[in-house]
């Protein structure tokens, strides 16, 4: 077997050994085993551009399938409708009926579905696993399987679909909600709407279809990546006669070499696959008149230094990347939209001539908002264009599993007519022009940013140029991107690291100041009911005494240990149980049953993921949280003080994947009692100097409060000069 598991996977022994830089004259750029893993011969290459022209393309593919049909992902939902104004071609309009309908009628078809085992915090995007699960088991010849095969952090992220081993798709577009749209893109779209009926916004994406032997490569890929992800070897695919390209697909080039570029991190003893990362490194480099690039994200530090270089130089290409203006949600916007501001205002520093400016597609009646774009494009002057699933991203470049597809002139004037064509339709979809004028207006002016200047339509649809929002107090308090967007699997020993070191301060300092203005906040509450009128309304310090008489009630203690129990199985966060019995009874013995508490919810969510069984837990958690078990299962005790005491994930679901893995029940048990009893004394103390404070307002009893709110603070600042005397001497050695 070949690396990776790439089983069959050919080698060219006369390859050329390249170690990077630009290209003489006219050398190809493309290099098997470098940039790329193979170019193979292609009878029809066609460029497939949004939506509804991919899917409905797809469909009639897919309908005309004999033998196998592999599908990979990011997310595949089984609702999804491919042709949502109706196929009306007798099979199902979702997804899963559509290719259940097409196993059960040929006896011989195969199907194979692959999805990414995603991390929770997707999981509110996707549709639910348990009732995907089952909706895919739905005849036996048609296998849905998540792929969890990654090393911590990492995601297979390739949107690829094989059908007969002749004819197979790349790009950016998995068959899941929120991708479907039309080339207007309109603000409002009857047919843009998720499996549940709910409106998305526009969106534009790109996928490739390629047939010969570039798509036999392809399906060689997707049943080594099957074999790898599932341990099962699918059934070998025998030779057709039956030609799946639908004959509505037009071609935009024929008889073209594909290379086929990966990214595979590095898996227990098998290396890395990097050829993404050169691909676009090298064909950076060679630019010479333009860089025309379309990309859902932008934080690759490697791909900025690489645009950086041309633009200190005197002559260079212009460089146009057209992306989204916002990101997706808050987590998003502090993460890659912080290091794409970052990089945005390193190239802006470098770009004394004003060659690189950043894109998003506006369209009217969208406000303040342009279209969500997702696609992952790059054309370097008319001589290659690449198409596929790698963002512009650390991850795609190192750690997620992606596949692009590259085509390039190598001279030829007509596949050099064919990808400026292509180029033209991208630019006249965002600019609302026709191609013609997209070609007038660039030999006209000579360069591509006049180009987009001279066809702009202020108030239209067009393309607007902007600037990444980047407030000051946002980059402060987010760390590296080395976190933020690692391009290698993720050291949890680095993790917990960062949380106290010089650039996580302020995200940390944050978190405690939080804490720290909700007691100060409760204080001037009590302050307010002794001194101004609301104590006339009610009584804080008798509403206090009567809170605290509970703790006389019969079975008190065994009552808040059932609520601790419940709230294992409930998902109550234990934080509040915590405060809720430090105020109960007290902050001695409230803090000693919160400790006991905390432990027996530990126990029983221990067990439950125990009697659940390894998977269960994997499908629920998804695979970035699921990464703790190997770190628990490995370091036992001291792996479970790390996750009390800086908690990575809710800490029900942490008992449950922790009792799912290797660890023990003494162990998990020692850890939490360890790792919470810091967190315990330290709301034991504030509660009891906040009812302090509220009995007894006074110089005294305040003076103890801020006291207690200082400890924290000590504890960090102690933490980070313990953190920076361990870099130190790791320098010096």
């Amino acid at each position: 077997m070949a690396q990776h598991g790439m089983a069959g996977f050919r080698q060219r022994a006369d390859h050329p050994d390249r170690q990077g830089g630009g290209r003489p004259g006219s050398d190809p750029i493309l290099l098997p085993w470098r940039n790329c893993w193979w170019v193979e011969p292609c009878n029809r290459f066609a460029m497939l551009v949004d939506g509804e022209a991919y899917f409905s393309a797809l469909r009639r593919a897919l309908a005309r399938a004999q033998r196998s049909i592999f599908i990979f992902g990011w997310d595949i939902d089984s609702r999804m409708v491919l042709v949502p104004e109706g196929a009306d071609d007798g099979y199902p309009p979702g997804l899963r009926g559509f290719l259940n309908a097409l196993v059960s009628q040929r006896p011989a078809l195969r199907i194979y579905v692959l999805s990414w085992d995603y991390a929770m915090v997707f999981a509110l995007e996707r549709e639910w696993l348990p009732s995907a699960t089952s909706h895919w088991q739905a005849h036996r010849r048609l296998s849905f399987r998540l792929d969890g095969n990654h090393p911590p952090g990492a995601s297979h992220h390739q949107k690829v679909v094989v059908i007969d081993h002749r004819l197979a798709f790349a790009g950016g577009m998995d068959l899941t909600r929120a991708r479907w749209d039309n080339s207007l893109h309109s603000a409002i779209e009857p047919l843009r709407h998720d499996p549940d009926g709910k409106a998305y916004p526009p969106v534009h994406d790109v996928q490739c279809a390629v047939d010969g032997a570039a798509a036999a490569a392809l399906g060689e890929l997707a049943a080594s990546r099957w074999l790898h992800a599932t341990g099962r070897k699918p059934r070998a695919t025998a030779t057709v006669a039956s030609d799946p390209w639908p004959p509505e697909m037009v071609p935009d080039v024929t008889d073209v070499p594909v290379g086929i570029a990966r990214t595979i991190p590095a898996v227990d003893d098998t290396p890395a696959v990097s050829e993404i990362r050169a691909l676009h490194l090298d064909a950076i480099a060679a630019a010479r008149q333009s860089l025309y690039l379309e990309n859902q994200y932008f934080s690759s530090g490697l791909i900025a230094d690489a645009l950086a270089a041309w633009l200190a130089q005197d002559t260079g290409p212009d460089i146009a990347l057209v992306s989204r203006r916002s990101e997706s949600g808050w987590l998003e916007e502090h993460s890659m939209g912080v290091l794409r501001a970052r990089l945005y205002r390193q190239l802006r520093g470098a770009d004394s001539r004003n060659r690189f400016r950043l894109y998003c597609p506006h369209v009217p009646q969208l406000g303040g908002d342009c279209v969500n774009v997702h696609s992952k494009v790059m054309f370097v002057d008319d001589s290659l264009l690449t198409v596929g699933s790698a963002n512009l991203s650390n991850r795609s470049m190192g750690l997620d599993t992606e596949c692009n597809l590259v085509i390039e002139s190598r001279g030829s004037d007509r596949i050099e007519a064919s990808i400026r064509a292509m180029r033209a339709r991208l630019l006249s979809e965002h600019l609302d022009v026709s191609p013609t004028a997209i070609d007038a207006a660039l030999a006209q002016t000579g360069s591509l940013h006049a180009a987009i200047r001279s066809l702009h339509r202020p108030g239209g649809r067009t393309l607007e140029e902007f600037v990444p929002e980047l407030p000051d107090e946002v980059d402060a308090a987010a760390p590296a991107a080395g976190l933020l967007d690692p391009i290698e699997p993720i050291d949890t020993g680095q993790v917990v690291a960062e949380l106290v070191s010089h650039e996580a301060r302020p995200r940390v300092a944050g978190r405690i100041g939080m804490l720290v203005l909700l007691a100060i906040a409760l204080a001037c509450l009590a302050f307010a009911w002794r001194y101004t009128p609301p104590r006339e309304w009610a009584d804080f310090r008798a509403l206090l005494s009567l809170v605290e008489r509970v703790d006389d009630m019969p079975l008190a203690p065994l009552a808040m240990m059932g609520a601790y129990l419940a709230g294992a199985l409930l998902m109550v966060p234990v934080t509040v149980l915590i405060v809720v019995t430090v105020v109960v009874f007290g902050p001695l013995y409230g803090g000693t049953l919160a400790l006991c508490g905390a432990v027996l919810s530990a126990a029983a969510g221990h067990t439950a993921g125990r009697l659940l069984g390894r998977d269960a837990v994997r499908r629920f958690g998804g695979h970035r949280l699921n990464r703790l078990s190997q770190q628990v299962g490995t370091h036992g005790v001291l792996a479970m003080v790390v996750l009390r005491l800086v908690p990575l994930a809710p800490f029900t679901l942490v008992n449950l994947v922790v009792g799912a893995s290797r660890i023990s029940l003494r162990d998990c048990l020692l850890g939490t009692a360890i790792g919470m009893l810091p967190g315990i004394v330290l709301s034991a103390s504030l509660v009891d100097r906040i009812a302090a404070a509220a009995r007894n307002p006074g110089l005294a009893t305040f003076a103890l409060l801020g006291l207690v709110l200082l400890l924290p603070v000590a504890a960090l600042l102690t933490l980070r000069r313990r953190q920076r005397r361990r870099s130190h001497a790791a320098v010096q050695s």
